[in-house]
């Protein structure tokens, strides 16, 4: 009995033992592996064609996809929330769209891939995927060199266990940021390929190639370097060539691979000061890494490209690159298409098809860049505007002769933020509420609307939706009845203004709006009222051309984050006095220069650009109306006036739990101020000098429980009338 006993226990630890190197590092045995004779791919390269085999041999195939993240509203992207039942839903809407494989970028929970089998097992034209393999951005940001066991060991444990799961032999935890779950369905049969990596850090690379300049080569059984490869190069390659070599062994089975890349780090020679005003200082070249004869499938290169970012784009018909038949990128107009240009320039200097593994335009009211070549901005575009620009970047990547291109992204996500305004939110609660003015969040196809089944007001004209519980104010003035009613959701702070006998050409109105107790003025230059209580902001109605929002000078984010780049001057050591008169526009900083030729030409100096974001935009803003726009700020109809105000554009750090913010003067920068009410009034410009009374609007977060429902944007159909012809 004793040595049952020992016998069963020894087994039951061999097991434990066995099931726990197989959940961490892919050790199944693989039966169906062992009974192959030789290496399977369905996919290969022919000069810089991409072949597919569907089952009729292999075809030239081009690459048609969508970008898939993994944040929906109320979770942060590593929350991984998004259900099986969802999954199968978007694959079903991605592939009616006219798409033929979608992206994802890291390894994600189970759902994922049960629901991506589910989808294609029965299917006679599958949906395919290219899987990624991402690099951590506490790593790639560091002190590290890519050859620390934290970069590079890193990239080929997690390559191993991305291989395990596509071929469902992966169970239990990935980790701590990864995805997690038991992987035992087999989708290697619709897996395309792998794009490894990231946008690399220029800093990182050159780093790299400064620290490891003895490491520039590799030659391995699938990937080699060439003689003029770069230390950053050839750790790509050995990361290559044992993804390529575990899968090979363990499966017999290969695929596709590729390299993450970008503008900031392509292989093109760009004028010097190109490189010393735009820091373009480092090259990733995948010419320099090679496949051997061992590797069947084949190696694309893939960029991330948008035309606003990097700004160098529109100096090249000034300097740097030299663009054959200038004439061919320039229309009947005179404009020069320098998005044309880059992706031809690029894919000629490539032997290996090219993928653009990125494009597209945020549909956000904020703005980040701008491009002055195409129009495409990153941001302060409407869904209309988005959607004849994904047409246009399409007719633009394949004029370029590249092998695909994957649009970004699939869907808006809450929780991203973008270098100019993440300072004014509270990055810890960004995915409880819809930020307008963060261009990162609505990069989507599929938009996600406050309301569970529809928002709780739409700025069309339509006032049917308010009621008298809304109302807070109401006037009798010699010019008829004026009366003001509030609401609010997790994207807008809504106004309802009725005035009898409205006439926009004449009238015109005045809105102060106190937020913050700490500040603001019962005076605003230029405006005869004053407001019975201290106002940080007024909303100046002026007709449907000149109306916008300004804010008190103490209050402005822009000076208190950006001052010196801005004023030329250090804005806490000369503060706007606490109830100064002074009101300004509202602006975002920009990442351009006032005039760029002339910059780069003369001087070295950088000058700020920045965005009026207080400009008001009059249209209708009801996703179900004929002449719908998204960037509509308030509608006008008969003596009826709807306003809709995007919450960080009164300086809200998080709405969610009614935090604005404090006096910046006070904490040097930006602190958050818990508030349960603001003030508001409506006054008429024409009605004396008395003082615009001011109602107390009560205010209560939602916390985490952030409600939305789902809408596909305009440019969802205008790919899809490109791809599916329908």
């Amino acid at each position: 009995m004793k040595k049952f006993i020992i016998v069963c226990t020894a087994v039951v630890m061999f097991a434990a033992g066995w099931l726990f190197l197989a959940s961490r590092i892919g050790m199944n045995f693989q039966w169906e592996s062992l009974q192959k004779t030789s290496v399977e791919t369905f996919t290969a390269v022919d000069g810089k064609t991409i072949l597919v085999d569907q089952g009729q041999g292999m075809e030239p195939f081009e690459i048609r996809g969508v970008n898939l993240g993994s944040g929906i509203p109320g979770h942060f992207a590593t929350d991984y929330a998004i259900d099986k039942e969802t999954y199968l839903q978007w694959f079903d809407q991605i592939q009616a769209m006219g798409a033929n494989c979608i992206r994802v970028y890291t390894l994600l929970q189970d759902d994922f891939y049960n629901a991506f089998w589910e989808y294609n097992k029965d299917r006679e034209q599958p949906l395919y995927l290219i899987h990624g393999l991402w690099v951590n951005d506490y790593t790639l940001f560091s002190h590290r060199d890519a050859y620390d066991p934290d970069f590079m060991n890193t990239m080929i444990q997690d390559s191993r266990t991305l291989v395990d799961i596509i071929h469902g032999n992966k169970r239990f935890s990935l980790g701590e940021g990864l995805g997690s779950g038991s992987y035992n369905h087999d989708i290697s049969p619709w897996v395309l390929g792998y794009i490894l990596g990231v946008e690399w850090e220029d800093t990182t690379v050159a780093y790299t190639d400064h620290m490891q300049d003895h490491n520039n080569q590799y030659h391995g059984k699938y990937m080699t370097t060439t003689e003029e490869a770069s230390p950053f190069e050839a750790m790509l390659a050995q990361v290559g060539d044992k993804i390529i070599e575990y899968e090979t062994q363990t499966y017999k089975s290969q695929r596709l691979i590729s390299f993450a890349n970008w503008p900031t780090t392509d292989p093109l020679e760009w004028d010097s000061l190109v490189e010393y005003y735009f820091r373009k200082f480092e090259q990733v070249n995948v010419e320099h890494i090679q496949t051997t004869e061992r590797f069947l499938s084949g190696q694309f290169a893939s960029y991330h490209v948008y035309p606003y970012y990097p700004d160098y784009y529109g100096f090249m018909d000034v300097m740097g690159i030299e663009v054959e038949n200038k004439r061919q990128f320039t229309n009947s107009e005179g404009v020069f298409n320098s998005y044309r240009a880059y992706l031809t320039t690029l894919n000629q200097y490539h032997t290996m098809p090219v993928v653009i593994a990125e494009f597209g335009v945020p549909t956000s009211r904020g703005r980040a860049q701008s491009d002055r070549n195409t129009n495409r901005a990153q941001g302060g575009m409407s869904e209309a505007d988005q959607a004849d620009a994904l047409k246009t970047y399409y007719e633009d990547i394949m004029a370029a002769e590249c092998a695909g291109s994957i649009v970004f992204t699939w869907q808006d996500e809450w929780f991203k933020r973008t270098w100019n305004t993440m300072a004014y939110t509270d990055l810890n609660k960004t995915p409880y509420w819809s930020d307008y003015q963060t261009n990162e969040q609505f990069f989507g196809l599929l938009t996600f609307d406050p309301g569970k089944e529809k928002s709780v007001c739409y700025v069309d004209g339509d006032v049917n939706e308010w009621t008298e519980a809304d109302q807070v104010q109401q006037t009798a003035t010699p010019f008829g009845q004026l009366s003001l009613s509030y609401r609010y959701d997790e994207k807008f702070f809504y106004l309802y203004i009725n005035k009898e006998n409205y006439n926009p050409e004449v009238d015109k109105l005045w809105i102060p709006i106190d937020t913050t107790p700490k500040t603001g003025s019962t005076r605003c230059d230029g405006i005869a009222r004053s407001f019975e209580r201290p106002a940080d902001f007024v909303l100046i109605l002026d007709g449907t051309e000149n109306s916008r929002l300004i804010v008190q000078k103490r209050y402005e984010a822009l000076r208190a984050m950006y001052s010196h780049r801005v004023y030329f001057e250090d804005a806490y050591l000369n503060e706007p006095a606490k109830d100064t008169s002074e009101f300004v526009d509202i602006r975002l900083m920009l990442q351009i220069p006032d005039d760029p030729h002339e910059e780069l030409a003369n001087t070295k100096t950088d000058i700020a650009q920045t965005y009026d974001t207080g400009h008001l935009r009059y249209g209708n803003a009801n996703p179900d109306s004929p002449d719908f726009d998204s960037l509509a700020d308030f509608m006008i109809d008969g003596d009826h006036i709807e306003i809709r105000l995007p919450w960080s554009l009164l300086n809200f750090l998080n709405p969610s739990e009614m935090m604005i913010h404090d006096d910046y003067y006070e904490h040097y920068g930006i602190e958050g101020l818990k508030i349960d009410e603001i003030y508001a009034g409506v006054g008429l410009a024409a009605d004396g000098t008395t003082p615009i009374p001011m109602t107390a609007m009560p205010l209560q977060g939602w916390g985490r429980y952030p409600t939305s429902h789902p809408r596909l944007k305009q440019g969802y159909y205008a790919l899809q009338d490109i791809w599916a012809g329908k």
